[in-house]
């Protein structure tokens, strides 16, 4: 029994940090973001320029501007308002603008004292002071809050000020609590060192029966309940003798409080007064106490009913389980049927589809035309045999992001819709062109100038997605095509932006591994590897430098037996020189920075796209591939037609196709 109540403690509170520090982390890639770490600053000089007041602040277009710009990323992540302010604590900045100016709302919130020192956190739970609407719509003060702050850096780094996303405890912060917990009473909860509950009973309704909490429809435990010994069951009927508040803490909260972290599997009352069993902690780091119990009739029910009663569910479970899976079957293959129709009939409203392009583990694309606009499009189609509410959160989430990116040399999407069948698609541009993969197939390590004009179009890419917080992830050669563009030969376009790629462990080293790595194993950034929970730009900066040395040399820059031996080199094996791979000279500078780029920790690496772009830029080799050698290049391509029957430049290739190589979702193209 006490290796149970452990294991269940250690699991919830496991779930919670990796939950608390992905908060920490949203709110530090959001104060770094370029755009809203710029608008932010504009904000904060504002407020101490003279004769400043409010209003000034209130109805500055840097406010509109910043609401626009952090609006889609609150929304993704799930926050629900934000502030910004300065070292003084005054709001200069807010999702509503009558907070602006007033400073005694953020004076004792003790956790902005943290973030002003230049660290980012996740502060408890508190009671707002300020009004808010709750989830029924209605707006009212004292409603849960909690918020994720990071600072605010000039460009000398000094911190100016915090950036503050609101959470809404009662949500997530509970439902994390409840990972793990022990039969019907089990309960995990989260409390504060005053013994004041951070988050939600499961028992609410009962609390309201014996009196613990008021009989209204709007009172909940959260920030309201303390964790106090009423020495009696008022869950039968039983009162305390003395008031709550002169009733001692619980022996779980007490203990955990007092720094002590412990198992009772003898029994002592929790807060309704029930005999239960419990285990405890604290986190010194949230300044917050865990605590998980369970009845202690439940815990020590005799063995011979717990086995009647487990065999008797899972008989019920068994027959159920049958009944609801024939029904799921049937009901399955008729929608099947209806979204298959709909593709065998060619016709996705505005779009005919035309050839069959390729498939992946999650999509098919296909060429195709607008009715009235008749331009070539590439049509991407959610397969009608993997529809399942995941997979259309995937999709969607890979139009919502990409769709964000309007870089000349970025992908771009046209539209967006599903059919009455539930066909899920997006059209984008049609490119013909040949990827990085196949160019160097075909024609080997290419021209220094080359690769310096292609990594500094995909750093352009990057620079605007970085600044918006977007991480790519899976930046390597089969995801970029080379392409002719507007009257421009060598016009790269990057694809697969915000794509989390799986797939099965079968394929290894070319693909995403599947519940444990985001990205592709031969261009993965050691931190990534190592399962760093702070990924950020400078891992895709890491496959850029990955890239540039499989296009100086023809190789990649680390080789495995398998997907492990592989991943053991991008941790700890220094790379070769681009040099000494290819056997003949590469510049020194051109190769000083794709080194770099390959550095194994993040702080030795370029900064920023833009950074490592200038320094692509000052290359003496920067110069040696001109727009005529490219218009040559692609001309001497055109001309040779044995390219007709391979993935060259004759040949259309639209985007997220990869044509004769596997794709990192887990698909290959036919």
């Amino acid at each position: 029994m006490e290796g149970q109540l452990q294991a269940i403690l250690d699991a919830d509170v496991a779930a919670l940090r990796i939950w608390l520090e992905a908060q920490r982390s949203n709110a530090e890639t959001a104060a770094s973001a370029k755009l809203v770490g710029h608008l932010a600053r504009e904000l904060i000089d504002l407020a101490h320029q003279r004769e400043f007041m409010p209003i000034v602040l209130a109805q500055s277009p840097q406010l509109a501007e910043l609401r626009t710009a952090i609006q889609p990323w609150m929304d993704a992540h799930g926050f629900t308002d934000f502030i910004v302010v300065d070292r003084e604590k005054q709001i200069v900045a807010a999702s509503q603008a009558e907070l602006i100016g007033r400073q005694e709302l953020t004076r004792t919130a003790a956790f902005l004292d943290t973030v002003l020192a230049g660290q980012a956190t996740v502060s408890r739970p508190f009671p707002s002071r300020i009004l808010l609407t709750d989830e029924d719509g209605e707006v009212r003060v004292n409603l849960p809050t909690m918020f994720a702050v990071a600072p605010l850096r000039d460009d000398s780094d000094a911190v100016v000020g915090a950036l503050a996303l609101r959470l809404r405890p009662e949500r997530d912060f509970t439902r994390i609590l409840n990972v793990a917990r022990f039969g019907h009473t089990g309960e995990t909860y989260a409390f504060g060192p005053t013994g004041l509950l951070l988050s939600q009973s499961r028992f609410d309704d009962d609390l309201k029966r014996v009196g613990l909490l008021p009989d209204r429809e709007d009172a909940h435990s959260i920030l309201t309940l303390e964790l106090r010994n009423p020495s009696v069951d008022m869950t039968k009927g039983a009162r305390p003798k003395i008031r709550r508040s002169e009733q001692p803490l619980t022996k779980l909260a007490a203990e955990a409080i007092a720094g002590h972290s412990g198992v009772d599997v003898d029994g002592y009352r929790d807060y309704r007064g029930v005999p239960s069993l419990g285990a405890w902690t604290w986190l010194p780091e949230f300044g917050f106490g865990v605590g998980t119990e369970v009845d202690l009739a439940e815990a020590y029910r005799p063995t011979a009913i717990l086995r009647l009663a487990y065999w008797g569910m899972f008989a019920l479970l068994a027959v159920s389980t049958v009944a609801i899976f024939a029904f799921t079957v049937v009901v399955a293959r008729l929608r099947r049927a209806m979204r298959q129709a709909t593709v065998e009939a060619k016709q996705l409203g505005q779009y005919t589809l035309e050839e069959k392009l390729g498939e992946g583990g999650m999509g098919v694309v296909y060429r195709g035309r607008h009715a009235r606009l008749q331009r070539p499009t590439a049509i991407k189609l959610l397969d009608v045999e993997k529809t399942t509410p995941e997979s259309i959160r995937r999709f969607e989430r890979e139009v919502q992001l990409t769709s964000q990116l309007n870089h000349a040399n970025t992908v771009a999407i046209y539209d967006f819709g599903s059919t009455p069948e539930g066909v899920f698609y997006y059209a984008m541009e049609y490119l013909e062109g040949i990827n990085l993969e196949q160019l160097v197939q075909k024609h080997g390590p290419q021209p220094e100038g080359r690769v310096i004009r292609i990594l500094l179009q995909i750093c352009g890419s990057l620079n605007e997605a970085h600044g918006m917080g977007l991480i790519h992830r899976d930046i390597k050669p089969a995801n970029i095509i080379l392409t002719c563009r507007g009257g421009v030969a060598d016009f790269v376009k990057v694809l697969d932006f915000g794509l989390a790629k799986v797939v099965s462990a079968e394929r290894e080293s070319g693909l995403t591994a599947f519940g444990s790595i985001i990205g592709t194993p031969l261009y993965l950034a050691p931190e990534a590897v190592q399962g760093a929970d702070d990924l950020d730009a400078r891992g895709d900066l890491y496959a850029v430098g990955a890239v540039g040395y499989f296009l100086l040399t023809g190789t990649t820059v680390f080789k495995g037996q398998n997907i492990v031996e592989l991943l053991m080199h991008q941790v700890n094996t220094p790379p070769e020189s681009p040099s000494a791979r290819l056997g003949a000279p590469i510049a020194a500078d051109l190769e000083a920075v794709i080194l770099r780029c390959l550095a194994k920790r993040r702080d030795d690496r370029p900064v920023s796209a833009r950074e490592l772009a200038a320094a692509l830029a000052r290359c003496t080799a920067a110069a040696d591939w001109s727009d005529t050698d490219a218009d040559v290049w692609w001309q001497a391509q055109s001309a040779d037609r044995s390219l007709a029957s391979g993935a060259a430049a004759a040949t259309p290739v639209p985007a997220e196709t990869r044509t004769g190589i596997w794709t990192g979702e887990s698909g290959r193209k036919r």
